[in-house]
């Protein structure tokens, strides 16, 4: 039987920092696939060492106080899943359309690691990038672009599919369809990637598609038309087929200069979503075809032009009710001297939790980590999340409260006591079980964070260790059940004593 144990520290760590860390925080982190950027590592084509590259990288995230990871499992057309509609990726195997030589199935070994440590997983998908180097790429003979090269355009070194072909913007929904429907996953996740960024002194070559579908609309509104249709699609594909699911986006930083826009920021940028990518975060946001935004703010406090904090400022007050959570750029660490500043990313994770309606941060990306940038590991692990945080629930999809958990005490031996928590079956399970130590009578679980979080399995558990009363006062433990929409139950009194530690 597997036991949790917690050491006694998490009671100083809550005394400490109870008032400064929030009870629901989402904290995630990218792990991007294309080109092999952070998994699995470039040339690794084994399973087995794939696999336990996977867990470092879910393990040290865990350390770090993550509760969600945000895996690239259609970088480019492709599948890090075995699909009826796409080939297994190059960057999994070596070769577009090989399967794995010690066949497994990564999405499905990556959604149940990543469950069974009581963290969300969200599925990120490119719609529309098809080939990520036509000169480099392998292209297997059963990829889309051989089987309908009428529905793609190059430009640059890469192949797109053309957004405003309506054969493609079905494609794409069935092929979301089917990954929703046989995998379990938490949410899905697309990049800024709509149109692709503008090269230079090129123009992306859709005038064929505009004659034939424009219907008297302006180039730009019809792409901005285009790329809503893909997302209402989407959308409506996310509700129909997965209920607890959400459907994210992590746009650009800058959604329109206020120069060309009242309604836009106060910035000076020369490439903005809306007018260079075609993509109205701000409609979708407002008509409820999206969950969450993460708008990527990889800019420091000091930019010139796009600076941290009235980005920050002005994303959160345009979600419009839906969660926006901050894209980080901790990758960034040491590119010039506003980011070898070791207070950069501290800084910017204060003035989140400070800001109205920004509810998390995510950061890009996972291997940045390796190397514990600037220290900023330590800063997470030891400060920042060095207490768990609850997953906001977003209470448009679901917001019933699950029932309370049972709770059944069995003495485990001299002076400690094993404390299981039982759940009624439901489908899907719940994500686990948050605990809260109390050393005041009243005790009102909105008002603090838990301690511990333990993720849901048949037999959960905590064990109790009394310690001599005089060390400290009257403790209370209660216990709650935290479902897949992350809505929380009752709190459920655990342990009334002396003192009681956890262990």
């Amino acid at each position: 039987m597997k036991k949790l144990l917690l050491t006694s520290f998490l009671s100083f760590i809550f005394s400490y920092w109870s008032l400064s860390q929030p009870k629901y925080e989402f904290r995630a982190v990218w792990i991007a696939t294309v080109d092999n950027i952070d998994w699995p590592p470039k040339g690794n084509y084994n399973s087995a060492s794939q696999k336990a590259e996977f867990i470092r990288q879910l393990d040290m995230h865990q350390r770090l106080g993550m509760n969600a990871v945000i895996v690239q499992v259609r970088p480019a057309a492709d599948a890090f899943y075995p699909s009826q509609y796409e080939p297994w990726s190059e960057w999994l195997t070596g070769k577009q359309g090989q399967p794995p030589a010690d066949y497994y199935d990564p999405l499905q070994f990556m959604i149940e690691e990543t469950h069974k440590r009581g963290m969300e997983f969200h599925a990120w998908c490119n719609p529309y990038r098809a080939t990520f180097s036509i000169n480099r790429s392998t292209i297997a003979p059963t990829h889309i672009t051989r089987l309908h090269p009428d529905w793609f355009l190059s430009y640059g070194d890469t192949k797109y599919f053309d957004p405003g072909n309506k054969d493609v913007q079905q494609y794409v929904t069935t092929v979301i369809h089917d990954l929703l429907q046989r995998y379990d996953v938490d949410a899905l996740h697309f990049d800024d990637y709509f149109y692709p960024y503008p090269i230079p002194g090129r123009e992306f070559p859709d005038d064929a598609c505009y004659k034939k579908y424009g219907n008297g609309m302006n180039k730009e509104d019809w792409r901005r038309s285009n790329v809503d249709s893909i997302i209402v699609m989407i959308s409506r594909t996310v509700r129909a087929t997965k209920k607890y699911c959400k459907f994210g986006i992590s746009p650009f930083g800058i959604w329109r200069n206020k120069e060309r826009d009242p309604e836009g920021s106060d910035t000076k940028a020369g490439l903005t979503n809306y007018d260079n990518l075609y993509a109205d975060i701000l409609l979708w946001l407002k008509k409820d075809w999206i969950d969450y935004v993460v708008p990527q703010i990889y800019f420091e406090f000091e930019h010139r032009v796009a600076p941290y904090e009235l980005l920050l400022d002005w994303w959160s007050k345009h979600a419009y009710g839906k969660h926006c959570y901050v894209g980080l750029g901790i990758y960034k660490a040491g590119a010039n001297t506003a980011w070898r500043d070791k207070t950069q990313i501290p800084r910017q994770i204060d003035l989140a939790r400070h800001t109205p309606d920004v509810q998390g941060e995510i950061y890009f990306s996972s291997t940045s980590f390796n190397r514990n940038p600037n220290g900023w590991n330590d800063s997470l692990q030891y400060h920042y999340y060095s207490q768990p945080a609850l997953i906001p629930p977003m209470n448009w999809i679901d917001s019933i409260k699950p029932k309370a958990p049972t709770v059944v005490r069995t003495e485990f031996q001299k002076d400690s006591t094993s404390f299981y928590f039982l759940t009624e079956p439901s489908d899907p399970a719940p994500r686990g079980f948050a605990v809260y130590r109390c050393t005041t009578e009243n005790f009102n679980v909105d008002s603090i964070p838990p301690v511990a979080f333990i993720p849901w399995q048949p037999e959960a558990h905590i064990t109790l260790k009394n310690v001599p009363a005089e060390k400290e006062r009257e403790t209370r433990y209660y216990v709650t059940v935290v479902n897949r929409t992350n809505n929380e139950s009752q709190a459920v009194l655990i342990a009334n004593g002396p003192a009681t530690t956890m262990k």
